[in-house]
């Protein structure tokens, strides 16, 4: 029977079990999940935050992670200034990176969530509005929808993943996780 975990990954942690290489610590996932045999389905980088897939079965990390599934996956993004539905549209439609075209997302305005404090807070500026939005895509490449969101001229102050395919974060606090049944 395959192992699934749901894990809120906390910002600044890497999503990856060890870190060898650097010269000064970071957190990884060994700081909060003391699971042997299971591994990332999928990335999030270290300066996002949200809903990371844990799992021990190779399949099952290939049907989330690979491109050629399409694996939803539903993004909550503060992005500099306000957004016109011009901006969003272009989002729906797929925006142009220096990759290649992204395929289309669905893309829409929201009110500010109810999330846990950033530690450290994003920056607050009195001149430049900010707001959230919604964002799902169904690839995954690097830092895609922060690339998406300045293409569109609204650079993401905060990006937290919220959904992936039919799981959600729920209710876990940064750097808890939960098993669940596949």
């Amino acid at each position: 029977m395959a192992r699934l975990i749901l894990f809120n990954k906390p910002y600044d942690v890497l999503s990856q079990f060890t870190d060898a290489r650097s010269p000064t610590p970071r957190a990884t996932l060994s700081d909060f999940v003391d699971v042997p045999g299971v591994y990332p389905a999928g990335r999030l980088d270290r300066d996002s935050e949200g809903l990371l897939l844990l799992t021990d079965d190779g399949r099952l990390q290939s049907r989330i992670s690979d491109p050629r599934y399409k694996t939803a996956k539903t993004y909550l993004a503060q992005v500099e200034g306000e957004p016109d539905e011009a901006a969003l549209e272009a989002l729906r439609k797929g925006v142009v990176l220096n990759d290649g075209p992204t395929r289309p997302a669905s893309a829409r305005r929201i009110d500010d969530p109810e999330l846990w404090p950033r530690n450290p807070p994003v920056r607050f500026r009195k001149t430049v509005a900010d707001c959230w939005i919604e964002l799902t895509i169904s690839e995954g490449r690097n830092r895609q929808v922060r690339r998406m969101t300045a293409a569109i001229g609204h650079p993401t102050l905060r990006l937290v993943r919220w959904r992936i395919g039919d799981w959600a974060l729920g209710g876990l606090a940064p750097g808890e996780w939960r098993e669940v049944a596949v």
